[in-house]
């Protein structure tokens, strides 16, 4: 049984030490965002919504409907965003 410890030994030693002198980077670059046009239109519609909250004029009767339909697409981008499949 001794023998035949001593004769994996040099195999069990060579293992270890590949596994451990296995380069690795230091600083592995963060994991990049999931989808980031969809993230950046949002935030394009989100300062749309504000200009035409603080805008003085009603934009020829159209302010209103506009700020519903852009809160609606904020809303249907954030329910796409939390969608995992």
């Amino acid at each position: 049984m001794k023998r035949q410890l001593l004769r994996f030994a040099p195999w069990v030693a060579l293992m270890v030490v590949g596994v451990v002198s296995t380069p690795r980077p230091a600083n592995p670059e963060p994991q990049p965002r999931m989808h980031e046009r969809i993230r950046a239109a949002m935030d394009a519609m989100r300062d749309a919504q504000d200009y035409m909250r603080r805008a003085p004029h009603d934009f020829c009767g159209h302010k209103v409907e506009a700020m519903r339909a852009n809160e609606a697409a904020i809303r249907q981008l954030g329910m796409a965003l939390e969608c995992r499949r």
